[in-house]
């Protein structure tokens, strides 16, 4: 399989997952805005054009280019209620050959949190990869102290696995991660190799 399918749409119980598009620019700058004192902690340092109008373009050039490439899945995540923007959620550096892997990056607003959207999102995301992209591993990494992300990683099958020292840049410093993997079942410890 050499890209995804352009067309990536993930329906789940409460959740649509679909790419960015240029018209989300409004609800999504909002929502990140409104959220920064809640996201802030957690993320790269933002750039000075993050929640400006060429810095969405920008993304939403690159997910079109990641999906039509196979490279990264980048979603968000869209309440079928109402056609909320909730936050996003991005397999990215995804592998193939011997690693068919994958790296899953999330977010979600302040007002969405812990109600559960998040999980479904990831689970739904983690199915996809397994069943759809026919990947092997999907990691995740997040702050030691990220309570709840480690939680939600827990609840969706991902496993502990280590410590990764100074592993990224978290809000201007660079951050210790805790790692996790979620492994394919059907495939632990085979291969295609006679």
């Amino acid at each position: 399989m050499l890209g995804i399918k352009r067309k990536v749409r993930i329906e789940t119980e409460r959740l649509t997952l679909r790419p960015p598009m240029h018209t989300d620019f409004r609800a999504w700058a909002a929502l990140r805005q409104a959220s920064a004192d809640f996201l802030v902690p957690w993320e790269p340092s933002w750039a000075a054009d993050h929640l400006s109008r060429k810095g969405f373009t920008n993304r939403v050039y690159w997910a079109q280019r990641s999906i039509a490439h196979g490279t990264a899945l980048p979603l968000f995540l869209i309440r079928r209620s109402d056609e909320a923007l909730l936050g996003a959620i991005t397999l990215d550096h995804i592998k193939r050959g011997p690693a068919q892997s994958g790296i899953t990056g999330y977010w979600i607003g302040a007002p969405y949190a812990r109600n559960g959207y998040m999980r479904e999102a990831v689970k739904a995301v983690v199915h996809h990869a397994f069943t759809t992209l026919d990947l092997s591993r999907i990691e995740a990494g997040c702050l030691p102290e990220n309570t709840p992300s480690r939680k939600l990683l827990e609840q969706c099958g991902y496993k502990y696995e280590g410590v990764a020292q100074s592993y990224l840049q978290i809000n201007g410093r660079w951050r210790n991660h805790v790692l996790y993997a979620n492994l394919r079942h059907d495939r632990r410890g085979k291969t295609d190799v006679g």
